[in-house]
């Protein structure tokens, strides 16, 4: 699978996959991972073990818009919403959407694994010892921090089902 996503990022930079295509792909991914989990078994080298993609969010300029296309043509249903946040469903995994500035295109915001006996210390303290920035908060439940490429990317236990705020 890692070799898949790696692949569609190159595909994403090189302009042959549009970030929505990538958006979708990675939510397919997500959903076909939760449907094989025996798969992902190996565990990494650092003692951590990615289970899942719990779920991608990306910034749109119309939260609405974007969020009917996806309940209409993928049959997404709306799991939790607020004033700027949708939850659509995907199998055990969801896609988040969230009302972007109005002014920029759309963007991925973050990606999410679901990790198998989660301890949040723990990967903050291994984040640490790599010199990576995470967030300030002091969440046992789930937190963001950047991958040395500057992606966002959020943590949490494999039945993490988000919140809109």
């Amino acid at each position: 699978m890692i070799e898949t996503i790696e692949r569609m990022l190159s595909d994403l930079e090189r302009g042959k996959l549009s970030r929505r295509q990538f958006a979708v792909s990675l939510a397919v991914l997500a959903a076909g991972a939760s449907a094989v989990p025996g798969a992902l078994a190996a565990p990494a080298p650092t003692g951590f073990r990615a289970v899942s993609i719990n779920h991608v969010t990306v910034k749109v300029p119309d939260l609405h818009r974007t969020s009917q296309f996806y309940q209409e043509f993928f049959g997404m249903p709306l799991k939790q919403q607020s004033a700027t946040v949708h939850i659509l469903g995907v199998g055990d995994s969801f896609f988040g959407i969230e009302q972007g500035d109005g002014k920029t295109a759309a963007t991925v915001d973050h990606f999410d694994f679901g990790m198998a006996d989660f301890n949040a210390d723990a990967v903050r303290a291994k984040l640490s010892e790599r010199g990576l920035k995470f967030d300030s908060s002091n969440s046992k439940e789930s937190f963001k921090f950047y991958d040395p490429d500057g992606f966002h990317v959020q943590v949490n236990a494999t039945d993490y089902v988000g919140h809109v705020s």
